[in-house]
């Protein structure tokens, strides 16, 4: 088998190869902007809540408009949806080189920026989790999101900082400049799938408001067990994690006394973590069941925590931390999976919102718990809160995770890939 059936299996199709392309380079674009947006925000300011105020633009546009993105994408051709966001993101990063250059750029400019584009990449990362369901058979979920998570975690999380932060010294708008090029050339790629239809409408055909789909998307998923209990464990368990991680800087320059690259080291090393999983995906899948990996990726977590808390090592960190890298890739792309065979096409970007705006809501608690818990019994106590948090819900949740895997799929008819 060579390379390019690995990554991209002839069976999942051409539309399939097109997304794929689309999505690994836009991660590159993201990826850069990962280590360079805080380096500019900081060079700009040395106020403390300035610089966080760069963060929460990666969390609020989630909040205000991520049940919008879904009830939008479930109404218009989803390609076209992509392309004009990509198509926003891509101009207000040449505004920003151009601020930039001709030093008119401020850190009101840069934040202003930073909003903007976060609203449009609602829209784009909503929309896009929406266009594997079709194209690609219900079996094959599994590999095609393995491999969209891999582009994630090679581009985004491993190889767009360092370049990000290398562009950065050479220039402040050179890594910018790069993410507009690779957003321009995302739109060109998902440019080439053939075009999507307009989700089928269960209504009486008459056009009704976003606020109504909205609605309509989260009564069905609350009478939709397997999928709210999904979302909700999903929640739960972003609370448990965003705890400890909000604090981890202080925790590994401090506790463990790691310094600054320890720090940075520690964030790789989770990526080599899921690097290891996307190689091992399309194995695991074969092998075990879904209700298998789901309990073992969970109980891993629990055990994460508590050995975070124990350890006063950073090498014994490291070595967790790849631990976390795997697992996290094999939840996310299970879940992922599970959820789209569970939901009709017609309520994919709604039931897709309500997740995301789950996963940055407990986001949010988390890091706001994590930081209290912190002040007041040390850095070491996010992770036992973690801990417990973590187990109790794993308790709860163990004998419902066979059910969610267990529930009818939608039927396949519809995801046949493109020749």
């Amino acid at each position: 088998m060579g390379i390019g059936e690995w990554v991209a299996p002839r069976r999942l199709g051409r539309d399939f190869r097109w997304l794929l392309a689309s999505s690994w380079t836009s991660n590159i674009g993201d990826g850069i902007a990962l280590a360079a947006s805080p380096l500019l925000i900081a060079s700009m300011t040395d106020s403390p809540v300035l610089v966080a105020s760069g963060a929460v633009m990666q969390f609020l546009p989630w909040l205000l408009f991520g049940l919008h993105a879904g009830a939008i994408a479930d109404r218009v051709d989803r390609r076209v949806l992509i392309m004009c966001a990509n198509g926003i993101r891509a101009l207000v990063l040449v505004a920003l080189c151009a601020f930039l250059i001709t030093g008119t750029a401020s850190i009101w400019i840069v934040l202003a920026v930073a909003f903007v584009y976060g609203c449009a990449e609602v829209f784009v990362d909503t929309t896009s989790s929406t266009l594997l369901p079709m194209m690609v058979k219900k079996k094959d979920l599994g590999i095609g999101n393995a491999r969209l998570q891999a582009g994630f975690l090679v581009a985004n999380q491993f190889g767009g900082p360092p370049l990000g932060a290398f562009l950065f010294a050479l220039g402040s708008f050179w890594p910018f400049a790069v993410q507009a090029s690779c957003v321009a050339l995302a739109v060109v790629l998902i440019s080439r799938i053939a075009r999507t239809r307009v989700p089928a409408r269960e209504s009486d055909g008459g056009r009704t408001a976003v606020h109504t789909d909205i609605v309509e998307g989260i009564r069905w998923l609350w009478r939709n067990r397997p999928v709210r209990t999904l979302v909700i464990i999903i929640l739960t368990f972003n609370i448990t994690w965003a705890a400890p991680w909000g604090v981890l800087v202080l925790y590994a320059t401090e506790h463990l006394q790691m310094g600054p690259v320890g720090y940075g080291a520690l964030t790789t090393a989770s990526a080599i973590g899921g690097l290891l999983s996307t190689v091992s995906f399309g194995w695991l899948e074969r092998r075990f069941t879904f209700t298998a990996l789901m309990r073992v990726c969970l109980t891993a977590e629990v055990l994460m925590h508590l050995a975070f808390a124990l350890t006063t090592s950073g090498a014994v960190a490291l070595v967790i931390m790849v631990g976390f890298g795997a697992y996290a890739f094999i939840w996310g792309t299970i879940s992922t999976t599970v959820r789209q065979r569970l939901v009709p096409h017609e309520l994919q970007g709604r039931i897709a919102s309500v997740n995301m705006v789950g996963v940055f809501g407990g986001l949010v608690i988390g890091q706001a718990l994590g930081g209290v818990i912190a002040q007041v019994w040390g850095l070491t106590a996010p992770w036992w809160f973690a801990f417990v948090g973590a187990a109790l819900t794993l308790a709860l949740v163990w004998r419902p995770i066979s059910h969610i895997v267990a529930a009818p799929s939608i039927d396949d008819e519809d995801a046949a890939p493109a020749s």
